[in-house]
């Protein structure tokens, strides 16, 4: 289309989930011709949305929209320093509205753009939890229920920590396992606690229940979160590898990357890496050495659609899958756009899914359907999903840290979350 331009950017933060969500919407001078892109970095949520409004819209406004790829390259290296967190979650909400565009010109929904179906369906995996085995083979049972065919098995939340009191959990593994988690000093600074060497010892315990009641029929996935020792990780994943994981996700935090060449050597056990990288070139190494099965890529976090599909190209090329990320805190935008890309790539792994309430489908119509234990996406052009900005209204974000960030280990030592 001659002379298409972008006239406005803007930010739209919204909560209907109860947690922080932003949202880009790129308008056009072709009336009711604009784009959506997730932008959500929940903990920085403020930040992101200032740099959209302040930088980014005044550097697009004028601009063809249907000129991505060059728009992506100039807006990255726009203000010299890249690849940080706040700037490519920025990036990332502004490259998905610029496909979203593309695929309403085109009248064509976006994964056509990208190649058309390599499937029929999406599969899901779910998370379960619980506050032993016993509870997380029935929550287990009930995603089964459903039809998910895939789940992700932790006990306790990350690291045997979450919502309930540590005593709570240090009692319930000595009585049912003979493993002693240790205690804290007196006057606790206030922190999500856990304890990772009882968590990693409470592991095998935990699998071997399930393979004993479930069998080997679903698919189990587990995520360390880059808790433990990198150490504690090898023992960890050689200890699971009879239990036939479909994936261990984050064994080793990015800091200690190197320490996958290690485990390689010890275990087959599948790796999935990479939820927290923000740079594609960060998981190009791991790729090239043959130490991960999976990426595992916040595509909201490392640019949006442009560099997860070279990305998962490049994977493709090493017999390595995706398996994007898919938490709640990430927007119904951003899960389409995951789901597009899905759709396209014969590399394709598992998708990660967190229901969504009614709230979020109200404000976000369109979202997939979800049916058991596949996604399905709708055949509108674009993305296909719109926003409600009347509806956002009434859900105004909270901004904060989520206390789960500030994780702490017995002695009241600072952790990664």
């Amino acid at each position: 289309m001659n002379n298409l331009r972008i006239t406005n950017v803007k930010t739209i933060l919204t909560a209907p989930g109860g947690i922080d969500l932003a949202v880009v919407k790129v308008e056009t001078n072709v009336p009711e011709l604009y784009g959506l892109g997730c932008a959500t970095f929940t903990q920085r949520i403020s930040s992101v949305k200032k740099t959209i409004d302040d930088y980014m819209a005044p550097f697009l406004e004028g601009k063809d929209p249907s000129r991505i790829e060059d728009i992506w390259q100039s807006a990255a290296v726009s203000g010299y320093w890249r690849n940080g967190p706040i700037m490519n979650n920025a990036l990332s909400g502004i490259d998905m509205a610029l496909w979203d565009i593309k695929g309403k010109l085109a009248n064509l929904p976006v994964y056509e753009l990208l190649g058309g179906k390599c499937r029929d369906g999406i599969p899901l995996y779910r998370h379960t939890d619980g506050k032993d085995e016993f509870e997380v083979e029935d929550n287990i049972l009930a995603c089964m229920e459903e039809g998910y065919q895939y789940v992700r098995c932790q006990m306790g939340m990350y690291g045997g920590a979450g919502t309930e009191d540590l005593k709570l959990i240090a009692t319930k593994l000595e009585r049912a396992r003979n493993i002693h988690p240790k205690t804290s000093p007196k006057n606790k600074t206030p922190g999500i606690y856990f304890d990772p060497d009882a968590y990693a010892k409470s592991l095998s315990n935990l699998f071997d229940h399930l393979r004993n009641k479930l069998g080997f029929g679903i698919e189990f996935i587990h995520d360390v979160h880059e808790r433990v020792s990198p150490i504690s990780a090898i023992n960890i994943a050689k200890n699971l590898e009879q239990f036939q994981l479909f994936y261990l996700e984050d064994p080793v935090a990015p800091e200690n990357i190197g320490w996958l060449d290690l485990l390689r050597q010890q275990t087959s056990t599948p790796i999935a890496m990479g939820e927290l990288f923000v740079n594609i070139n960060e998981w190009k190494s791991l790729i090239d050495r043959k130490l991960i099965d999976f990426i595992r890529c916040h595509v909201s976090t490392i640019g949006g659609i442009t560099p997860a599909k070279k990305l998962a190209t490049y994977a493709e090329f090493n017999g390595v899958r995706t398996a994007w990320h898919g938490p709640g805190d990430i927007s119904p935008v951003g899960v389409s756009a995951n789901m597009h890309l899905d759709l396209s790539l014969s590399n394709f792994g598992i998708q990660e899914y967190t229901p969504m309430n009614d709230a979020l489908q109200e404000v976000f119509p369109g979202c997939p359907t979800i049916e058991k234990g596949y996604a399905y996406l709708n055949s509108r052009p674009g993305l296909g999903i719109d926003i409600n900005e009347t509806e956002a209204l009434k859900y105004p974000c909270q901004g904060g840290l989520p206390s789960w960030t500030l994780a702490r280990t017995p002695d009241g030592t600072i952790a990664r979350p």
